[in-house]
This record gives structure tokens, sequence and C-alpha cells, in this order.
């Protein structure tokens, strides 16, 4: 790492997970909400609302159906950005980098984690495909529930990605828009960060 933290850290990953947990009894709902962004074969931008459900050394992880818009375009760029925006704390984290899958055995541990009736609707939902209408969805999820019954195997097209940010930047809020802004950024996953303070 070279450069000083203005908040103190030394691991981005680390101060994510700080930041989370200071922010986790204070967000009425979702502390985890995490707008996605990816760009489809036109360079159109993507952007919607995701879980982040894990926090590691190498990145943020998510889950969602492989064959989603979002499935279908990490697929063919291999990268994404993320944005947490706290306002409880009035504090936001952004990250872009290369995406990859997680291991099988990872996206298996989630999805047992996971309500009957999630895990049943990943079966049940073609994400991203028209619908005619709420009975439909309502019958797929039966007709899942018929097969499997209240132990469905994770489907084929259902799993976890894995962000591993070349590029962050932690945002705190300060008054009269006088924030504290610092940016960390690396060349490639294999060398250290270099950290810079940046104006509001």
């Amino acid at each position: 790492m070279t450069g000083n933290s203005i908040f103190g850290a030394s691991d981005p990953m680390a101060l994510v997970r700080d930041w989370m947990s200071e922010a986790a009894p204070k967000e009425p709902n979702d502390p985890g909400a995490m707008v996605l962004a990816t760009v489809d074969a036109q360079g159109m931008p993507n952007a919607r609302t995701v879980l982040l459900k894990g926090i590691e050394a190498q990145g943020l992880v998510f889950y969602t159906n492989y064959d989603s818009v979002k499935g279908h375009e990490i697929a063919a760029t291999g990268q994404a950005a993320v944005v947490l925006h706290w306002k409880s704390i009035r504090r936001q984290v952004r990250a872009r980098g290369p995406v990859e899958r997680v291991e099988p055995e990872l996206s298996d541990s989630y999805y047992a984690s996971r309500p009957v009736d999630s895990r049943l609707g990943a079966w049940a939902s073609r994400q991203s495909q028209p619908l005619a209408d709420r009975e439909t969805l309502m019958a797929e999820i039966e007709a899942a529930r018929a097969r499997f019954g209240d132990a469905p195997p994770r489907p084929p097209h259902w799993g976890g990605y894995r962000l591993k940010p070349l590029q962050m930047e932690f945002w705190a809020d300060g008054p009269f828009r006088l924030h504290d802004r610092e940016g960390w950024t690396r060349p490639d996953l294999e060398t250290v960060w270099s950290i810079q303070r940046l104006f509001p």
C-alpha cells in the first residue's frame, strides 16, 4: 500500500466491512443493498440493485440468475461497477473491476441458507423475460414445489459472482459539501493499492 488513508484504513475490504457494520443497525432495510452497473453489447449502461452477500479479501460477492440481463452482460464483458450508499451514516463506497463466478461450493452453501420459497423461486423465475401475469409466476413456483418438495437443489443457472476491484472510492459526508473522499487504485490484482485523497 502506498499513501495514507484519511479513514485510517490499511485494507479497503476491511473498511467496507467496518462501514457496513456501522450502517447495519441504522439502516431500516437492507444495509447490503448495492447498485450494480453493467453495459450491454452496444455500450448502453444498465444499473439495478442487488444484495451484497459477502465481503472477502478478494472482493464483493452477490448472487443472481446467470441467465438474467446482468448475467449476460457480465459474461460478455467480465467487468462491472457497484455502489453502496448508506444514507443513515452518510457514507458511500464505489468499486469497479473484473467479475468472476464464485466457486460452486460457495453458491451451494448460500443457496441452501435461503428460505425454501426463495430457492423454489430461483427455479420458477426466468429472470428478465416477459411474464404474462403473477398467476403464471405462482404456478411455476408450485410446479417447482411439486418437482422438488422442500429440498430443491441449486439451479445450474443460479449462483454467485465476485467483483474483484481495481478501483475503489470511499466517501464520507462533510458540512457544506466539503466531503472526505479518497480513491484506492491498482493496475492489476497482484499490485499493492495506491491511496489518494480526492477533492469532494
